[in-house]
């Protein structure tokens, strides 16, 4: 090797590099190979060790590649988390194609890029009737009869040389390497060299010679190597086979591959949810570090919190692991070491209600952080002075004593869910509003991809879960916005204009109603916010005649009364009455009826549920 090309010790790697770049070091007769890194692999090694850690395993089409299951998952277009599959317009394509092998899986990766796309509608059009398929040539149907008509592969494009002109295999892939390149004096010889060979291959007229040169250019141009793409395609197959046998598993690796990107963790909660997989909570005594199966759940991952880090929380399920489960708060902080779990995990661990089972009271534990961050560091310091825990004999009376804390109410609790989080876990602040609009009117995010049509404007719904504001061209700034709803997630723009003006109410976690404008083509939806208006100013619910309010248990009912003396006050269309429903600790019911009639529509709904000791509020049909 050292006679043909100069090398050095690259620092980045075990083996020797050459100095010679890409081009050089192919002229002094190295091939040159190309290795991706693809973290969808480890998906799938994660989702097998999963698999077989419960004694099952994959069935013979795992090998086979013939499982029509998977395939059906595929032509449905649920593809979200298969490999190549996932994108919105690829799922539109693969509605179309409903690929029933892996030659069609193939075929759309190869397709499905700027330029080839246009040829989908006619590869859809040969699927469905082979008989409509025209060759420019009989001896081109060979060639390209697997994908219908259309030349899909570069392979294809060097198969064609060969047949019609007599190419030899180095002859045609010089050929395809021209082509690719556009050098318009090699591509002269090289269609004089072709229209020659055909004549005397085939006894071609020129014309039909120079039309047959002219589809290879074409498609040459922006061919896929079919090698490259029946890997994806494997992979593919391999990733949807999973999803389609093993959803529970195959959810739990992916969010494992993605434990650091909360968009990508909405994504596959709101699937599992689609899919109705549970998900369980993390909690401190149960979740591991990563994320894991249980009887059938996906266990939301300890270290996907936010504010509290992977290896902290490896830390934490090791400590669990050799000594048993935590008996209480003070347990927790006298045994983990305070350089992994400081004040800042605390609080995000009670935000998310890892500390449910040992206690309940979130806003309780979110407030005794700093004390029990303190305790951690006071009981580790005890340790290496060899002391034991500073507790650790102590009677319970003995330990300080956390501070007395109202709980917090629904809407509490999801805000700081949120937080930790990064989407609504337990429910969402809308799930009650739901129940009580004009659902004519208002489309959700699952109902996008049925309801959109190019150039009609849709209603929607929703609380901003994230912006990103970026620089407009001609000064000014847009955004891209990602709206939450009950049923999922919807992604939109926000031009300059409509930005500025609604900017503070386009903050993350307010609650709007946005007209939505609509562009539609065969491979995307484009959403862009036109009017944005507070949900509760949005006229959007249907006719309600009462309002039921579900209190918490041991809820202090003058709370509420203050927020019901305002409604009273309130001069709205909608009128109705309210009924509270106060459950007692021996598990029975007060329900009472007030008097006369209070405002009911979005606004007093939302009012009431973040009103303290407020568990629900739903609203009831008219009479």
């Amino acid at each position: 090797l050292v006679e043909l090309v100069p090398l050095y010790n690259d620092p980045r790697a075990d083996l020797p590099a050459t100095q010679f770049n890409m081009k050089y070091a192919e002229m002094a007769g190295l091939v040159k190979f190309d290795f991706l890194g693809l973290k969808t692999l480890t998906v799938i090694d994660r989702a097998l060790k999963l698999i077989r850690r419960d004694g099952r395993d994959v069935g013979p089409e795992w090998q086979s590649l013939d499982d029509q299951a998977t395939y059906d998952l595929m032509a449905s277009g649920e593809t979200l988390g298969v490999f190549q599959l996932e994108g919105a317009g690829m799922r539109d394509t693969l509605k179309k194609v409903r690929p029933h092998n892996l030659e069609d899986v193939i075929a759309i990766i190869s397709l499905y890029r700027p330029g080839p796309m246009e040829n989908i509608p006619v590869y859809v059009q040969g699927k469905e009737d082979p008989s409509s398929v025209v060759y420019q040539h009989p001896d081109l149907k060979p060639v390209l009869e697997a994908t219908y008509g259309v030349p899909v592969y570069q392979e294809q494009v060097m198969r064609m040389a060969q047949e019609i002109a007599g190419y030899s295999l180095g002859e045609a892939d010089l050929l395809r390497r021209a082509m690719g390149k556009k050098k318009v004096e090699e591509m002269i010889a090289q269609r004089k060299r072709f229209v020659e060979g055909a004549a005397e291959q085939k006894g071609m007229e020129e014309k039909l010679a120079n039309d047959i040169f002219d589809t290879m250019e074409k498609f040459a141009g922006y061919g896929f190597n079919k090698s490259h793409a029946a890997a994806y395609a494997l992979i593919g197959y391999h990733t949807g086979y999973l999803k389609r046998h093993f959803p529970v598993e195959f959810l739990a690796a992916s969010m494992s591959l993605d434990i650091g990107n909360t968009d990508k963790l909405a994504a596959f909660f709101q699937e599992a949810k689609r899919l109705k997989i549970p998900v369980l909570a993390p909690d401190v005594n149960t979740s591991s570090a990563d994320f894991d199966v249980r009887d059938g759940a996906v266990v939301y991952a300890l270290g996907a919190l936010k504010g509290v880090g992977l290896e902290a929380m490896k830390h934490v399920v090791e400590i669990r692991d050799k000594d048993g489960r935590f008996a209480d708060l003070y347990d927790f902080a006298e045994r983990v070491d305070p350089k992994h779990v400081n004040k800042k995990a605390f609080e995000s661990l009670s935000k998310a209600g890892a500390f449910d089972g040992t206690e309940p009271n979130r806003a309780r534990m979110l407030e005794s952080a700093p004390l029990l961050a303190n305790l951690a560091v006071s009981a580790a310091q005890d340790r290496q002075g060899g002391q034991g825990g500073l507790f650790a004999e102590a009677e319970p009376a003995l330990r300080p004593v956390l501070p007395k804390t109202r709980a917090w109410n629904g809407q509490q609790k999801l805000d700081q869910e949120f937080k930790s989080i990064g989407f609504y876990f337990s429910g969402h602040p809308l799930d009650d509003v739901l129940e009580g609009l004009d659902r004519e009117r208002v489309t959700l995010a699952m109902e996008v991809q049925d309801r959109a049509s190019d150039g009609k404007p849709l209603e929607m719904i929703g609380v901003v879960r994230a912006r990103s504001d970026k620089p407009a061209r001609n000064g000014g700034k847009f955004a891209f916005l990602t709206l939450s709803d009950p049923s999922g997630e919807v992604e939109m723009m926000v031009f300059p204009e409509t930005l500025s003006q609604n900017y503070d109410l386009l903050q993350v976690g307010n609650a709007v109603a946005i007209t939505v404008g609509v562009k539609r083509n065969a491979e995307e939806i484009k959403l862009n916010a036109e009017r944005v208006l507070k949900l509760e100013a949005a006229r959007l619910s249907k006719a309600m005649g009462a309002l039921k309010i579900r209190l918490a248990v041991g809820a202090y009912v003058g709370d509420l009364a203050g927020v019901v003396g305002h409604l009273a006050k309130l001069q709205d269309l909608e009128q109705g009455e309210l009924l509270i429903e106060m459950p007692l600790e021996d598990g029975r019911v007060v329900t009472m009826k007030l008097p006369a009639t209070y405002t009911i529509g979005l606004s007093a709904q939302r009012a009431l549920k973040e009103a303290p000791g407020v568990e629900r509020v739903e609203p009831l049909k008219a009479a």
